[in-house]
């Protein structure tokens, strides 16, 4: 029941919105086309089975083409008549994208279902008749023809162009700097590269013109299943680099021609004022002649983030239609330098560092005069220091490490003055000696410690 109900509700979403489409009087030329296609394909398909030519049914696997092609263009006028959403931000022109990559790719399985079919004639060869054979090719030939030239496909135009030239157009191309050498007059015709739908649909007659003239002079049959094969190849060739091209938008991928546009822009968007940083910027085709990007910006802490964005936006602008920039501040912070007396509990240990000296061995492997190891096959030593030995107090360090700014906590550097007005001067004056350690009542001099010995305050 529930199946039954979404089903209605799609197809009542499907008639809604093909009112849509019907609505604009530039799709009724489209429709009266796909109308006369299918009208076309019916009586080719029966002159296919009268004939039993494979080479024909190949043939018409083109006209079932054209009718892909209308639908992509019917979808292409819903595309432009659709405003983008809140679910589809980006709009609706990946649709069109899908729906020629989904068109080619049927075609190219349509070739290999008939060289299939062809390989399978090869062994047994069935008899061809004649009788239909070639107003079935003059008959399709003129509704393809008619269908390209007389309605802009936009999608297919923009990939017949876009992606890579065919094996089938390449060996034209030869053929025609040739011909166009002994007459110049053509090359606005044949040059720079023909059409390649044009182009299939003349080969693919020019195949069965020549499958017609051997049957009826020699009754060699198989030539018919040798243009099948060789109409299927055609047809996988031209179709094969617009699935490869359509397919990478659909994969997002950058189009190789704007990749060093697109790297010279971004130098000179580093190089505004106040930009420090151009990173995480990432391009992909969203549809046929549209790019969309994102890019992240780090600016300096007093540069004005909207004068940087406009800057940025107008020149990405002319390659990027759809553009997305986040600006954000250097987040660099310089650590404060406070001065001020040192506080009460500056010995506190939970502020401090406590360096613990390396353990020491027994008394009894040490020598008392110099507080290192003895051993009994060294000489002794040649001189002795008064050198700290194994009872020395752990030394305690001021902890510089800074803390998190907003505790209400003072932390910093004390100056020379303070500290000389809390006795903490120049060794060797007075009382105030210590200056090594931290202490006023330590000793510079190593070795005559009064207080080795004594309990630790």
């Amino acid at each position: 029941m529930k199946k039954t109900r979404s089903f209605n509700v799609d197809l009542f979403f499907l008639l809604q919105e093909f009112r849509l489409v019907a609505a604009d009087r530039r799709s009724w030329k489209i429709l009266l086309f796909g109308a006369i296609n299918l009208t076309c394909t019916g009586f080719l398909l029966m002159w296919c089975s009268s004939t039993n030519s494979i080479a024909l049914t190949a043939y018409t696997y083109l006209t079932i083409f054209d009718l892909f092609s209308l639908m992509t263009c019917l979808i292409s006028y819903w595309v432009m008549m659709r405003k983008p959403s809140p679910v589809y931000s980006f709009g609706f022109e990946r649709l069109e994208v899908l729906a020629v990559f989904a068109s080619t790719v049927l075609a190219q399985l349509g070739a290999l279902f008939i060289l299939k079919e062809s390989a399978e004639r090869f062994l047994e060869q069935p008899e061809i008749h004649t009788g239909r054979l070639l107003v079935g090719t003059f008959v399709a030939l003129s509704f393809n023809l008619f269908t390209m030239l007389s309605i802009r496909n936009k999608p297919f135009a923009y990939v017949s162009e876009a992606a890579s030239t065919s094996w089938l157009q390449e060996h034209v191309a030869d053929l025609s700097r040739s011909l166009c050498g002994i007459i110049p007059g053509l090359s606005s015709i044949f040059l720079p590269r023909m059409n390649p739908f044009v182009l299939i649909d003349l080969a693919g007659a020019f195949a069965l013109c020549i499958t017609y003239m051997l049957i009826e002079i020699n009754n060699y049959f198989a030539v018919d299943t040798a243009s099948a094969i060789a109409i299927a190849l055609m047809t996988f060739g031209t179709m094969y680099p617009m699935s490869v091209y359509s397919g990478k938008v659909l994969l997002q991928t950058t189009p190789p021609h704007v990749i060093g546009q697109l790297d010279k822009l971004i130098r000179e968007v580093s190089t505004l004022d106040g930009v420090l940083e151009v990173r995480n910027e990432h391009f992909w085709t969203l549809g046929f002649g549209s790019l969309a990007g994102s890019v992240h910006v780090r600016i300096r802490r007093d540069a004005n983030e909207q004068m940087v964005l406009a800057h940025v936006t107008n020149r990405l602008y002319t390659l990027v239609s759809t553009l997305t920039v986040q600006i954000f501040k250097d987040d660099w912070i310089r650590p404060a330098l406070l001065s001020g007396p040192v506080a009460a509990n500056v010995l506190n240990f939970s502020d401090h560092h406590i360096i613990p000296m390396p353990p020491s061995k027994g008394a009894d492997d040490s020598n008392p005069v110099t507080s290192t190891p003895a051993k009994p096959t060294s000489p002794p030593p040649e001189f002795s220091f008064n050198t700290p030995g194994k009872n020395i107090n752990p030394v305690i360090l001021l902890n510089t490490q800074t803390r998190p700014y907003g505790l209400g906590l003072n932390h910093g550097h004390t100056p020379y003055s303070s500290m000389l007005n809390q006795g903490l001067g120049v060794p060797g004056i007075g009382a105030t000696q210590g200056f090594r350690t931290g202490f006023t009542n330590v000793p510079s001099r190593y070795g005559t410690n009064n207080r080795i010995g004594q309990p630790r305050p």
